[in-house]
């Protein structure tokens, strides 16, 4: 069942083509969350995916997953560097950063917005949605884009059709294994 969760939110970073992915586990204890994380990182370590839970007691657990090598290439782009440096991260520092936004997670009631940054989408959609406090968005889809809209819907299209392809694939028997890409 978890496997199923797991593909079902995050095809597209289980496939390479995509950074990172966040799900909660509404309905799981903790305790379930955490067994079945360090299950799935053993697993999923050869093919360079990471996960991490974000447990609390007051709040369902959640799941960040993400490929750090993908993920430290992301925060070398110049505006994407720039963005999480004016937020105090030190993009340099992958781990440190993570670890930052981890906490943020846990101790806020809200999300912290450059969480965009973290799941690979464009920093200017990221800034965008920062600057204009989540309105006057051009268009929604699996974030809300300020920017080029022709290439978001390119990416949600894409985004959409690996989770239908993985979804299908695991209901067919294929293992969460197989479906990941080595990158």
């Amino acid at each position: 069942m978890f496997d199923e969760v797991v593909v079902r939110n995050c095809a597209p970073t289980l496939a390479g083509i995509k950074v990172g992915s966040l799900f909660n586990c509404i309905g799981q204890t903790n305790e379930y969350t955490l067994e079945h994380v360090r299950s799935l990182n053993i697993r999923l370590h050869p093919y360079g995916v990471r996960l991490i839970p974000v447990c609390s007691d007051n709040k369902p657990s959640l799941v960040y997953m993400y490929r750090p090598e993908k993920l430290r290439k992301y925060f070398m782009e110049d505006d994407v560097r720039e963005l999480l440096s004016e937020l105090g991260y030190e993009p340099e520092d992958l781990e440190g950063s993570v670890k930052a936004l981890v906490s943020k997670l846990f101790e806020s009631d809200e999300f912290p917005h450059e969480i965009g940054l973290f799941l690979g989408y464009p920093s200017e959609d990221v800034r965008g949605f920062i600057d204009n406090n989540a309105c006057g968005s051009k268009c929604i889809g699996c974030w809300k884009v300020y920017g080029d809209v022709d290439e978001a819907k390119k990416r949600f299209a894409l985004y959409n059709k690996c989770t239908s392809v993985y979804c299908r694939r695991l209901r067919e028997g294929c293992t969460i294994e197989k479906l990941t890409t080595a990158c």
